[in-house]
């Protein structure tokens, strides 16, 4: 029997996938043959062709895993689905904890499996056939294992922790779950690059020479402590080009894809690392850390309220579900749903902060004599991945973090 629950979470469900097909639609038809002004110089008219239709092929396969990811999650509520891999579940195992991770444990690996063969044609046919793939198959094997074996160890590990908080301590777990999903955040903002990054992939030392020269002179101008400049080995996976900065305090961290500087002049390499110096000098690492975590806690304490007592449990959730009998997994999958209007609402606050912190990134940069130099390597690497140039204004507005390269060129020239 459907319950009035049961159909609000297929409203939800139905109002986000109208909401993201008509983005998908009007961010289509924005595509112009036109070249624009702007980036005229570095681009010629087969290029820009060759971008339209890497951006039209993107644009068709998305639409089709969008759909495809549709009608398995409606078949999944109105078939109750989630209850049937309950009762399989329960037929293995008695113990809660055991129950829950055990049935998040099959939904992964079904979705991972069910998912497995769209990565492979993302990869090996649209990649592929634009000049940007460099994996073997073997190398796409062994990314995979090794990100489901990451999902089992850490992911498993702090469900397991906060279904032991919430069964030790009630609907008050979130508080501890909070402060648990904190540590985990800011371990992995100082230690990503020195415990994940290398299972993916190698990281060097910048070597001496004239790139490191100027980019130390730079940073001695603007009181930059340069302590940590890597090197990752990103062309074995993509011709793509890019560089991060991560970590915090003595952690810290500059890391250059080596395409990068395969794409770039070293006036243009140290451009982009300004703009990357002046996120730090703005404080926009911790500012963006403070704000997840706050939208983490939100999260979880709208959780606790949600699942009921660990005695009791929630039967209205259940009962959406298909079920009768209450859970930690059913509330975490019903709430997930129930969250999306929130979650989509503060998402637009975040993105809107984050383009605020790219224009004042690259202002650092222009500031510092560097306006010109990074325009260009703005340019370049759009050039070299194909992005897309001339976005619709709705679709940047609820899902770009990054304002769009016009955008940020017509910022560097004020």
């Amino acid at each position: 029997m459907y319950t009035a629950l049961f159909w609000i979470i297929i409203a939800i469900l139905v109002c986000d996938f109208v909401l993201e097909t008509v983005l998908d639609y009007l961010n289509g038809k924005q595509v112009s043959d036109k070249l624009p002004d702007e980036v005229s110089d570095i681009y010629d008219a087969e290029k820009y062709k060759k971008q339209q239709a890497y951006f039209k092929a993107n644009q068709k396969f998305g639409s089709v895993v969008d759909i495809f990811s549709f009608v398995v999650m409606m078949l999944m509520f109105f078939l109750f689905g989630f209850a049937f891999v309950d009762n399989l579940v329960r037929g293995m195992v008695t113990h809660s904890m055991l129950i829950s991770l055990l049935f998040f444990a099959i939904l992964y690996f079904a979705n991972e499996l069910i998912s497995l063969p769209f990565g492979i044609y993302k990869t090996f046919k649209i990649e592929e056939q634009f000049g940007f793939n460099k994996m073997t198959p073997g190398l796409f094997a062994m990314d995979n294992v090794k990100g489901w074996l990451m999902s089992i160890v850490l992911g498993g590990g702090i469900i397991s922790l906060i279904m032991l908080f919430y069964e030790k301590t009630g609907t008050n777990f979130w508080l501890i779950a909070w402060g648990l999903m904190a540590l985990v955040n800011i371990f992995t903002l100082m230690f990503y690059s020195n415990l994940i990054v290398p299972l993916f992939n190698k990281q060097t030392p910048l070597e001496p020479g004239e790139l490191r020269t100027e980019i130390e002179k730079f940073c001695q101008k603007v009181g930059y402590q340069l302590e940590n400049l890597y090197v990752i080995d990103g062309s074995k996976r993509s011709t793509k080009a890019n560089a991060y900065f991560t970590g915090l305090g003595a952690k810290k961290r500059i890391v250059l894809y080596d395409t990068l500087m395969d794409t770039l002049t070293t006036e243009e390499i140290v451009a982009v690392l300004a703009h990357e110096i002046g996120h730090y000098k703005h404080k926009h690492t911790r500012v963006m850390l403070i704000l997840s975590l706050l939208n983490i806690g939100l999260m979880l304490y709208l959780l606790s309220l949600a699942l009921g007592s660990p005695e009791e449990g929630n039967l209205y959730i259940a009962q959406a579900l298909g079920s009768n009998i209450p859970s930690f997994h059913f509330g975490v999958i019903v709430f997930g749903v129930l969250y999306t209007p929130i979650s989509f609402l503060l998402n637009i606050g975040i993105n809107i902060i984050s383009r605020k912190n790219e224009y004042q990134a690259d202002t650092f940069a222009k500031e510092n004599g560097l306006g010109d130099a990074l325009g260009e390597a703005l340019k370049k690497l759009s050039v070299s991945s194909l992005s897309n140039l001339n976005p619709h204004p709705a679709y940047v507005f609820f899902h770009y973090s990054h304002p769009t390269l016009l955008q940020r060129l017509n910022n560097l020239k004020k």
